[in-house]
């Protein structure tokens, strides 16, 4: 079952919403298989989103890094650079080809590495990216499975934040009533930090929600407690990376 909890702050001053926090206008794509439904996500809205996020389509994206050589040394350039760029085009509209069963925070990651991969090392697709629970090749995960055994713990603290790059992930778990709900959100960064602050983009689990995007310094600053990627959050789990992306 989807859960709504509380939304995030904004920085650009959209209209409240009911609750009396401010709404996030969405994050645009390229393709993944409809897999099962994934079961958690959890919906906060960003702190410092942007109505106005870069976006560019994935045949953009697809045309540019193909001109580029994929050598060990920059196959994770490109990978990271057009998970980027789809995840962001999410918050413009969101692309067909992702499945609207797949439409929540673990499936915005699965997309955007699926889509990546298939435009910069496609041979890598002949088996699924992730594993399920119990450590097999799976083409589904849901943001529990997805933490257990696709992603690498990196740390909580201030100096791991500064070390993130796009495609790591920042994981939050919220006790409710009919279990815990996992809440997962994606880090975009410029590879020259000087060009633009770090950001996150995520879905907020909501079915029919937008994508939404934030800087991640507001997050950490303007949040609700339980929603700022700090040690002091017991309901922040840490920021973590795809484990082939370690080396």
């Amino acid at each position: 079952m989807r859960r709504v909890l509380p939304v995030l702050l904004l920085l650009h001053a959209p209209a409240p919403l009911a609750s009396g926090t401010v709404g996030v206008r969405p994050l645009v794509s390229a393709s993944e298989s409809a897999l099962a439904p994934s079961r958690a996500a959890a919906p906060p809205a960003a702190a410092g989103a942007s109505p106005h996020a870069p976006a560019a389509s994935a045949s953009e994206a697809k045309s540019h890094d193909a001109e580029a050589p994929t050598t060990p040394e920059t196959r994770d350039v490109l990978l990271r650079r057009v998970v980027a760029r789809v995840a962001l085009a999410q918050v413009r509209k969101q692309d067909a080809a992702w499945h609207p069963d797949q439409r929540d925070c673990a499936g915005l990651i699965r997309f955007a590495f699926r889509s990546a991969y298939k435009q910069v090392a496609a041979e890598r697709l002949s088996t699924p990216l992730w594993r399920d629970g119990r450590g097999r090749p799976s083409d589904f995960a849901d943001a529990e499975v997805l933490l257990q055994q696709s992603f690498q713990f990196l740390g909580r603290d201030d100096a791991t934040r500064e070390s993130l790059r796009t495609g790591d992930v920042l994981a939050f778990r919220q006790e409710q009533d009919a279990g815990p709900i996992f809440h997962l959100m994606l880090v975009v960064r410029p590879e020259d930090r000087a060009h633009a602050p770090a950001r996150v983009v995520y879905h907020p689990g909501e079915k029919g929600a937008a994508v939404r995007t934030g800087v991640l310094h507001h997050l950490v600053t303007e949040a609700p407690l339980e929603w700022r990627p700090v040690p002091q959050n017991a309901s922040f789990l840490g920021f973590f990376r795809f484990k082939e992306w370690m080396s």
